[in-house]
């Protein structure tokens, strides 16, 4: 009996030892697959992946290619067209078509001329303020002159007043101001030379009268000289300043039979 009981301990030690066994194996049997499996997923996973990386950047390039040029584009199309009345320069020369190119060489052109007409003009009134005011011999110069001998000379005062007090201008205008009254001139050039002719009106405090001049610059000479230079005030004698042997009016003599008579 007692045999038997052990036999039958030792039968079922047996199997549990058997079942633990197999049951172990198949543990290790799961986990090695389980490892056999992950391994080809990881490998596959680090495996480089050109041909996917290569489409996904080339499209990437296509999207900021067409991107950038869409945007350059649509600033092309936001810039307003350049004409010769809004060209202010700001838009570069290579981006402008051909009908703006042309535009803007017109602008360019017109702006040239109207600074080389401001030029020409400019000195044109410099010559005229030169040669008419500035000038030595200018009419004005010349003018200024005489009015100055006029007042040194003590006979045109004693008949005329006090030198600070005497006005000369020209002839008389409508013009109330006396200094934009015109100086009647005449200029002419003949065999002897340049010739300036000129009369104007003097006021003093106690009578006015008339002076006459005439100038003549020879040539090969700079500065003129005087033919004749005297004052008439009425009821008085003819007041002389210069005076040449032959060139003075109302004084020639004239002859008879040989004989000079005044």
């Amino acid at each position: 009996m007692r045999s038997t009981q052990v036999c039958s301990l030792a039968s079922q030690a047996s199997a549990a030892v058997a079942r633990s066994t197999v049951a172990a194996t198949a543990v290790a049997s799961r986990t090695s697959c389980r490892k056999t499996a992950s391994f080809p997923l990881r490998a596959a996973s680090k495996l480089p992946q050109t041909p996917a990386l290569a489409r996904s950047y080339a499209t990437q390039h296509q999207g900021q290619s067409s991107s950038s040029s869409s945007s350059s584009s649509s600033t092309t199309s936001r810039r307003r067209s350049v004409t010769p009345f809004n060209d202010d320069g700001h838009v570069p020369w290579g981006e402008l078509s051909g009908g703006e190119k042309t535009a803007r060489a017109a602008q360019q052109t017109f702006n040239l001329g109207m600074v080389l007409v401001g030029v020409v003009l400019t000195g044109g009134v410099c010559y005229f303020l030169f040669t008419e005011v500035f000038s030595p011999n200018s009419k004005v110069s010349n003018f200024n002159r005489a009015v100055d001998r006029i007042k040194a000379d003590h006979r045109i005062t004693d008949l005329l007043g006090d030198s600070r007090k005497i006005i000369a201008h020209g002839e008389e205008t409508a013009n109330k101001w006396r200094r934009a009254r015109p100086i009647a001139s005449t200029e002419r050039t003949d065999s002897q030379g340049e010739h300036l002719v000129m009369h104007f009106h003097v006021e003093g405090p106690r009578a006015e009268g008339m002076a006459y001049l005439h100038l003549l610059r020879r040539p090969g000479q700079s500065e003129f000289s005087y033919q004749y230079f005297y004052v008439d005030v009425p009821g008085h004698d003819r007041i002389y300043l210069e005076k040449s042997v032959s060139s003075a009016p109302g004084d020639k003599k004239g002859t008879l039979f040989g004989i000079k008579w005044a």
